[in-house]
């Protein structure tokens, strides 16, 4: 099964580019792809819960994406670096499939994946 790593640095002032990042992401893993999400820069204010009801032009609404993802079996690794500078601690992952990794972990997951996807 080919692996895919989607790595989302866009945050929700571009609502469009994030969500988009997310839908691809879905994507993959219906069609029975290993999807990995790896968060980071502006792109960790994704799971906070003020910004659950963005939506983009014909990418769809981030926090239905985001359940189905969980629902799937996606994986989300966010950067800690990013989270930490941002304000966020280990309540920003609280109700979803996730767990902070640092920029090592990125490098590592793009060398595994068959395909490496960044928005």
């Amino acid at each position: 099964m080919p692996r895919f790593l989607v790595h989302i640095h866009t945050g929700p002032a571009d609502a469009n580019k994030a969500t988009l990042g997310c839908l691809v992401a879905l994507a993959a893993a219906r069609k029975g792809h290993d999807v990995t999400v790896f968060l980071a820069g502006d792109g960790v204010h994704l799971l906070a819960p003020a910004h659950a009801g963005i939506e983009g032009e014909g990418t769809g609404r981030l926090s239905e994406h985001l359940t189905a993802l969980s629902e799937m079996g996606v994986r989300f690794r966010v950067s800690g670096l990013s989270a930490k500078a941002r304000g966020y601690d280990e309540t920003l992952l609280e109700g979803h499939a996730a767990e902070f990794a640092m920029p090592d972990a990125l490098i590592d997951l793009a060398q595994a994946a068959d395909t490496v996807l960044c928005y």
